[in-house]
């Protein structure tokens, strides 16, 4: 059950993120810079596949319900039970908070799959909110009162950034494949200068939670359980960063080198796929040594 529970959220939020990032730089920064001509293929590309991920983010997010409702029950039969499932929905804080996700998660689902029925900056609202119904559902809720509420918004916005630095690898992704399209070279200094941003604010989020979860700078032990995924989770991190310096580096006229760019990002974009799946095991794991 707990190895499922893991396979669950890294695919959830691995879709959640991937939809914010995705419907930010989209709606806001990638259209000034492309023609209408650039937005229709961009559109193309993304159309089924932003299909796909809420699709993947809706039936991770009642598979993680059944398996939660499970666990709490201690059987997989109460699991599925309608009556069960309710009970958690209404009487629990997961339950609640789970209750309005899934409702984002549907609306989101009809503006993605009716685009009549929303605009970019509705879908980007809604995305903003299924990512924001994350935040309390992590070890931020151990905690109460003013703290808890405050690591809540801390971990909000280490979502978003996350959010943000996916979607946006994903969208450039998309544009770099042949046959490229749009100002790539500006895209891609644009994207750069916010990512140093988003970096750094990342690592001060992380770091903060760290330091409340554990008590101390790095939690103890340092090399195995809740220690050891978080140091792997920050190597991957500092790989995705090595290789957004060197992508910065190759930015130039020279259109033979877009298939060398195109492959550090679709690296860049696997470490940060990784990064996830560890943020999905650390989830599970006590964020400090149990006496």
């Amino acid at each position: 059950m707990q190895s499922a529970l893991i396979l669950c959220r890294f695919v959830h939020f691995a879709a959640v993120l991937l939809l914010f990032g995705t419907c930010l730089f989209r709606t806001w920064l990638f259209r000034p810079l492309l023609d209408n001509q650039d937005t229709r293929a961009l559109d193309q590309k993304l159309t089924g596949l932003t299909r796909l991920l809420i699709l993947l983010a809706m039936l991770s997010a009642l598979a993680w319900l059944v398996l939660t409702t499970a666990s709490m029950a201690g059987n997989w039969q109460d699991g599925v039970d309608p009556q069960t499932l309710l009970l958690v929905l209404s009487s629990t804080f997961f339950g609640q908070v789970w209750s309005a996700h899934l409702l984002f998660n549907a609306l989101l689902m009809l503006g993605v799959f009716y685009t009549g029925l929303a605009s970019p900056w509705l879908r980007l609202t809604l995305a903003t909110l299924l990512l924001a119904s994350l935040a309390p559902v992590g070890h931020g809720a151990m905690f109460d009162g003013v703290l808890g509420d405050l690591m809540m918004l801390n971990q909000l916005v280490h979502l978003c950034c996350i959010g943000a630095w996916l979607g946006g690898l994903l969208l450039l992704l998309l544009l770099l494949m042949p046959p490229s399209t749009g100002p790539t070279e500006r895209i891609l200094l644009r994207f750069s200068g916010i990512g140093y941003l988003l970096v750094a604010t990342i690592i001060l989020t992380g770091l903060i939670n760290v330091r409340v979860l554990s008590g101390s700078v790095w939690p103890v032990p340092a090399l195995s359980g809740f220690g050891l995924i978080l140091l792997i989770k920050v190597c991957l991190v500092l790989c995705m960063l090595g290789l957004a310096l060197f992508n910065r580096l190759m930015l130039n006229r020279n259109v033979a080198r877009l298939h060398l760019l195109r492959t550090s990002v679709t690296l860049e974009c696997l470490f940060g796929m990784a990064a996830v799946a560890a943020v999905s095991l650390l989830g599970t794991l006590p964020p400090m040594a149990i006496a």
